[in-house]
């Protein structure tokens, strides 16, 4: 998918997504989110959306939140403004394959429910690995394929239709394991009936 046909989603998407999307998903965003809470210090969350996890994080984390979708960032600042989230450092427009920081910034990257939606993944996993600080994690919450069952076959309909839904139905969780210095530490399904994954991966020390 191209960064045009993700802009052009999230325009039509921003208005509703809180209500839609937002809620679909949040049973994985409430897993992340109470496991960095657990972590501390800088975060940066990748395609922080509408920011509808900034409220709950803990307010001891130092956050940087990135996202291409001007709409999107538009609604996850004025949340900002409207909970008074003095932590929330910045809010940042960028391209994920391209993060404008420097090496080791951040003890942990969220990536909820983004990773399925960007072009190149795999070079946006490259990215979140050279931010990252040694022994640092990324947090990952999203749908990848699955080869049998309900979920295969709705992921098959929904394959057409994928750049009107604005993210990859049939994603291979084999596009965010490929760079080199990252291990996994967890790995595990969620609600509802194992739709979703939580994946958590470490940056090699050395």
């Amino acid at each position: 998918m191209d960064l045009d046909a993700v802009k052009n989603s999230y325009a039509r998407w921003a208005p509703v997504y809180d209500a839609t999307f937002g809620k679909l998903t949040h049973a994985g965003r409430r897993e992340a989110v109470t496991y960095i809470n657990a972590r501390g210090g800088d975060l940066l969350e990748v395609g922080v959306g509408t920011g509808l996890s900034l409220g709950a994080y803990d307010r001891a984390l130092r956050i940087t939140g990135m996202d291409y979708s001007h709409d999107m960032l538009r609604k996850a600042r004025a949340r900002v403004a409207k909970l008074r989230l003095h932590n929330v450092a910045a809010l940042l427009q960028m391209d994920a394959r391209d993060l404008d920081f420097p090496d080791a910034s951040f003890d942990t990257v969220a990536a909820m429910h983004v990773l399925s939606v960007v072009p190149e993944p795999e070079r946006v996993m490259a990215e979140i690995a050279r931010v990252l600080r040694p022994g640092g994690q990324v947090v990952i919450t999203n749908h990848f394929k699955h080869e049998r069952g309900v979920w295969a076959g709705l992921a098959r309909a929904a394959a057409p239709l994928e750049r009107v839904l604005g993210w990859h139905s049939d994603f291979e969780i084999t596009s965010v394991l490929q760079d080199p210095r990252l291990q996994i530490v967890t790995r595990r399904n969620l609600p509802p009936m194992g739709m979703m994954t939580f994946l958590v991966l470490e940056k090699r020390a050395n």
